[in-house]
Formats: structure tokens, sequence, C-alpha cells
């Protein structure tokens, strides 16, 4: 049944960062904090910070299984059962062909790709030695499907590939789909696996734009005017969304209610990001979800640690922002990296334990404030509490100048 204005909910949420393998855990670290990138040292590329996650890889499917899929379909099955664990969902409880999953992707097919190149080469590059899981390793479905294998789900899947916006991106698919009756329920997020390839590496080396510094923990650093690049990570989140009605009628835990939402493009360059279309996509999320600037207590920003990047996002912010002086800001990504396709879905995550302990997680490794960046109540150093935290933007903005925003509000009964 089409309803356009039906009301949608998150109850579940299932993920893996380089810093902790489910939402209490990642909630803490971030308060307090604590990083966990490591120095890894690359075939063909050398060392270099980056984010990895330590999931136990067995937990809901066999190493055979692992094996033959890819890393990205490993995270994703991790997350997705977590999810449904978390929600408090028996696997049977909405009907298998009415669910839905839709999983935001940067990139997939890479690792895999560079993995059986470098594997042939041992064998004179002779492509009888090629593997035949090639191609379902490496369609853009992959990490949607490995789900679905395991689960049973036999609804529509399928990866939303949005660059950096990814994940906001499937939050949006499910939000739409749930509304237009196409599901029931919708397991919606985004998945990075960008740690294992090469050319991720070698690209925002040769850009300029890869993070380095000694002490890894320190590589990620927006909003520093000594910032020098991204930090690469892995990583996956994903959420049980569904509707308000089917929520209150199972008594689920809510952990928010998606109130608005927009993507729109730079129209511009390959790279190079667009503070006024950034504020645009900011400005129709928050027109769509009948709020002001003021109305926002929390915004989570996409700042990758890169000069313009960051800048951009800053202008974009305070020409929207500059007279709410409630709205507090913070970043994730200087405790976790970029995890790309996941980036924006963790980010949102890590944040939304906000509307029960009314605290700002800090952003970290800031030692000189860039005067560009330099936000009324951008949350650095420690984290901060404020009376009430009842809403937060969530910015993703990724290649080819593609922006994403996501409001999510705490849930009160109309």
């Amino acid at each position: 049944m089409h309803q356009i204005n039906q009301r949608i909910v998150i109850t579940g949420v299932g993920l893996a960062a380089p810093n902790a393998n489910n939402l209490k855990e990642f909630r803490r670290n971030l308060l307090e904090g604590i990083a966990n990138i490591q120095e890894i040292d690359l075939r063909y590329f050398g060392k270099a910070p980056a984010g990895i996650c330590t999931i136990p890889e067995t937990k809901y499917r066999k190493k055979k299984e692992n094996k033959r899929g890819t890393r990205a379909g490993c995270l994703g099955v991790y997350c997705a059962h977590e999810a449904l664990h978390d929600a408090g969902l028996p696997y049977d409880h909405y009907d298998k062909a009415r669910t839905g999953v839709y999983i935001g992707l940067t990139e997939h097919g890479t690792v895999e790709t560079e993995n059986e190149v470098y594997n042939i080469k041992g064998y004179d590059y002779d492509v009888a030695y090629w593997t035949h899981h090639h191609n379902p390793r490496s369609v853009l479905n992959n990490p949607a499907g490995e789900i679905t294998m395991s689960l049973g789900i036999t609804g529509p899947h399928y990866s939303i590939g949005a660059a950096c916006a990814a994940g906001n991106a499937s939050i949006i698919q499910g939000v739409q789909m749930l509304r237009l009756g196409e599901v029931d329920m919708a397991l919606a997020g985004g998945i990075s696996e960008s740690t294992g390839s090469f050319g991720i590496f070698a690209s925002f080396k040769a850009q300029g734009a890869l993070a380095e510094a000694s002490d890894p923990r320190k590589a990620c650093k927006p909003f520093d005017s000594q910032r020098n690049g991204i930090v690469v990570s892995e990583g996956g989140c994903i959420y049980v969304l569904e509707t308000l009605e089917n929520a209150l009628m199972r008594n689920a835990h809510i952990y928010g209610e998606v109130a608005g939402y927009a993507m729109n493009s730079d129209a511009r360059d390959f790279v190079l990001p667009f503070g006024e279309r950034q504020a645009e996509c900011m400005a129709l999320a928050l027109q769509r979800a009948g709020m002001k600037p003021a109305d926002i207590d929390l915004i989570s920003t996409h700042a990758t640690g890169t000069k313009q990047g960051d800048i951009e996002e800053c202008k974009a912010i305070r020409s929207l922002f500059a007279g709410s002086r409630k709205t507090y800001i913070n970043n994730t990504k200087s405790i976790i990296g970029h995890a790309m396709g996941a980036a924006g879905v963790l980010e949102l995550a890590g944040n939304l334990p906000s509307f029960d302990d009314n605290q700002v997680h800090p952003t970290i490794n800031i030692t000189n404030l860039d005067p560009e960046c330099a936000l009324e109540n951008l949350v650095y150093g420690k984290a901060v509490t404020n009376k009430s935290i009842a809403t937060i933007l969530n910015n993703s903005f990724g290649m080819l100048g593609i922006n994403s925003t996501v409001i999510v509000k705490k849930y009160a009964p109309r």
C-alpha cells in the first residue's frame, strides 16, 4: 500500500568498525575518543595508516562460505545478522519475500580482481588458473546478495553505488521502498572493503590526499590546520528499517525516526567538492523534514581530512547554521578513518545514542584548528553534554559531486 507520509523508524543496528563490533562498544569508544587505526603493509604499496575490522568471521557462516565469498560479503552478513538480533526480530517475523536488502558501496570488486591477478602471476599469467568464483565475487550486487543467501531473504536486493554518499543513499532507498509498500522491512546500510585494494591507496597517494603520520591513530585529523589527507578504513553498518506502525505493534526499541533526506549533484568536477551544492542538499532535507536550521541539535560532518573538502563543508554549514547557537557539530572519521560506502551509516550509528545520553562525542586529533573550519559549537577534544538532543543531521558527500543528507529525530508520539 502506497503511503508517502508513512513514518519510518530504525529498530536495529549491526555494525563492524575499526574500534568496535557492536553499537554499545562503538559508542563508548567514540565518547572516549579511542581510535584503533593501525599501520598496514599493503602489497605493492607499502605502509600506510588504515582502519581494520576484527569481527568474529565464522559467527554466522562457515569458513568455507567466507572463502568462497568476499570480504564485503563477510562484513555484510555479520552486520545484517547483528542488526536483526539487535532489533529483537526472529528471522521469520516478516515475510522473506517482502524483505528488501539495500547496500551502499563506494567500490566493489577491486580487491578480488587485484588478488586474482596477483595469484595467476605465479602461473605466468595463465588464465587457466583464474578462479571461476571471480564473476559472482565482483558483481556490484554481491554483498547484498550474500546477505540474502545467508538469511534466506527472497525479496529485492541490490547495491547502491553512490561513492561515499552510498550509506545515506541506502537509508533513503529503504525508506522509499517501505513507503511505496514494496517491502515490509528493509535491511539498509553500507559496506567497505577498501583496505584490501592497492589501487585505492595508490590513487589517493597520487592525488596528495592520503594521510601520513608517525602515529597512525593521529593520522586522520579533519579541521586541523596540519591535516594531510584521508585514512582508508573498512567497515560496515546495517539498519533494520520498519514502519512505525509495525514497530509499535511488536513493542520494538526505536533508535530514531527518519525525518527528512535529500540528494543532489555538484555537476562540476570529478573529485573537488562544492559547498554551495552541499548547502542546497542540507536545505532540501530540512525542508522535507519540516525543520529550520535551529531545530537541529547535532550535525555529523562528512569531513575527511582533506584541505578543500573540509573547508567546503564548513562553508556550507556556516551558510545555513550561522544563526543557530544550539547546533553542535562533530566528526567521526577522526576516530575511525574513512569507511567509504559505510561511512555515513557508521557515523550516524555512532551518534544515535545521543538521543538517550544527550552527549556529543568529540572530534579528535585537532591540535591547531584551521580558522576556515572554526565552526561555532564544533566539539573537539572531549565529549560535551547537552540538555537535550532530539535531532541529528548526517552529511555524506562523494566523488563525482554526489551529496546526501539524512535527518533523524528522536521518536516521540504525535
